[in-house]
C-alpha cells in the first residue's frame, strides 16, 4: 500500500512545502492538495515548489475539475511540471464542488467530466485531443505521462471511472462502502474491455493519531460535512431508497440543513454539526496506531492501493511522524518510487 498526504493550500505556502518534505522523509509517496481558487492559494504554483524541494514525491490536486481552467491549460500545467521534474504528477479530477459552488456555478456534468479525462491526459502526454470541437496538440511535450484519477461516489460516476480513468479516488474510509464502490468501478472497467486491476484504488480520509477519541472526532467531523455535499447531490438525483446508492452512505444526511463553504474542510466547521460520531468513526481513521493499522489492512484486503491522509487538524506533525515510524512500515508497498 502506498501513502499520500493531503493538505489545503493555506498561506503561508512554505508551511505546505515543509509538511510535504516531512511526509516524504516519513515514507509517503504522494503529496496532494485541495484545488479551489477562492478558498485557498493556487495549488499548482505551490506544487511546483514542493517538487523542487523533494526528490521522489508524486504530486497532484485532490481534486481539480473540468471547468475552472480550460482543459489545454490544465494539461499544459501538468506537462510543464512533468518536463521540469520528471513525470512526478497525477491528475485527480472531479465534477467540482467547492471550486464551482463558491463561484456561483454548478458542478460540471459527468459527460463533460468524461470528455475532460481523456482530453487532459492525451494533451499532457503529447497526443491530439478534441477540446470544444477543435483538435489541439501541445507540440513541445516529449515522453509525458499523466495518470488521471477520478473522484466518485454515485453509480454513473463510478461507471465513468471504470470506463475511462487510470485511478479511483474514494473520499471516505468505510470498509463496507469501499468494497461496494470498488466492485462497481471494476465491473465497469471489465464491461468496457479494460483490465479491472489496472485502475488504481485510492482511499482518502482524515487520520488522527491520539488517545482522546472525543477530541479526534471533533477535529475530523468536518469531513462528514464535506462528504455530505456529494451525498446530498446523490439523494436529490436518485432518492434515498433507490437501491442505486447504499443507505449506509445516504442515511446520515437527514439532519443536514445546508452548508457554508467559508468553513469547508476545517476543524470546527459548524456546517458539520449534523454528522454523528458513528459516521466520523466509519469515514475516518482515529485512535492509537494499532487501530489505524487494523483498518488499513482491511482496506488493503479490499484492493485499496493507496491511503491518502487528510491532515486538516491540530496534530499534523504527530500524525505524519506516527505514520512514518509505525504505520507505513507495516503496510508500505515495497516497489521503488517513481
Amino acid at each position: 500500500m502506498d501513502f499520500g498526504l493531503v493538505l489545503q493550500t493555506d498561506p503561508p505556502a512554505s508551511r505546505v512545502v515543509d509538511l510535504m518534505r516531512r511526509a516524504e522523509g516519513a515514507g509517503f509517496r504522494y503529496g496532494w492538495t485541495f484545488d479551489s481558487a477562492v478558498l485557498w492559494q493556487e495549488p499548482f504554483v505551490i506544487l511546483s515548489r514542493v517538487l523542487d524541494h523533494t526528490e521522489r514525491l508524486i504530486v497532484g490536486p485532490m481534486v481539480t475539475n473540468a471547468a475552472t481552467r480550460t482543459w489545454e491549460v490544465t494539461a499544459s500545467t501538468f506537462a510543464t511540471l512533468n518536463d521540469m521534474y520528471g513525470n512526478r504528477t497525477v491528475c485527480g479530477i472531479g465534477r467540482g464542488d467547492s471550486a464551482q459552488r463558491v463561484a456561483g456555478r454548478r458542478p460540471t456534468t459527468l459527460a463533460r467530466l468524461g470528455e475532460a479525462i481523456t482530453a487532459i491526459r492525451d494533451l499532457a502526454e503529447g497526443r491530439e485531443a478534441e477540446v470544444d470541437g477543435r483538435t489541439l496538440r501541445i507540440p513541445w511535450v516529449r515522453d509525458g505521462r499523466l495518470p488521471v484519477w477520478t473522484a466518485a461516489y454515485g453509480p454513473k460516476a463510478l461507471a465513468l471511472t471504470g470506463e475511462r480513468a487510470d485511478g479511483f479516488i474514494l473520499q471516505l474510509a468505510d470498509p463496507f462502502l469501499t468494497e461496494w464502490m470498488v466492485k462497481a468501478v471494476r465491473k465497469a472497467a471489465e464491461e468496457a474491455g479494460r483490465d479491472p486491476s489496472s485502475v488504481t484504488i485510492c482511499v482518502a480520509a482524515p487520520a488522527y493519531v491520539g488517545d482522546d477519541p472525543a477530541h479526534a472526532r471533533d477535529q475530523c467531523r468536518w469531513f462528514g460535512g464535506m462528504v455530505g455535499n456529494h451525498v446530498a447531490d446523490l439523494v436529490s438525483r436518485y432518492g434515498e431508497h433507490s437501491g442505486l446508492v447504499p443507505e449506509a452512505l445516504t442515511s446520515y444526511i437527514k439532519a443536514r440543513e445546508g452548508y457554508d463553504y467559508r468553513h469547508h474542510g476545517r476543524a470546527g466547521n459548524p456546517s458539520a454539526d449534523f454528522v454523528p460520531d458513528e459516521i466520523v468513526d466509519r469515514f475516518c481513521l482515529l485512535g492509537p496506531v494499532e487501530a489505524h493499522v487494523e483498518k488499513l489492512r482491511a482496506l488493503r484486503d479490499l484492493g485499496v492501493d493507496q491511503f491518502a491522509l487528510y491532515a486538516m487538524h491540530d496534530a499534523k506533525e504527530r500524525t505524519i511522524d506516527a505514520y512514518g515510524e509505525r504505520v507505513i512500515p507495516e503496510l508500505e508497498d515495497p516497489r521503488p518510487s517513481g
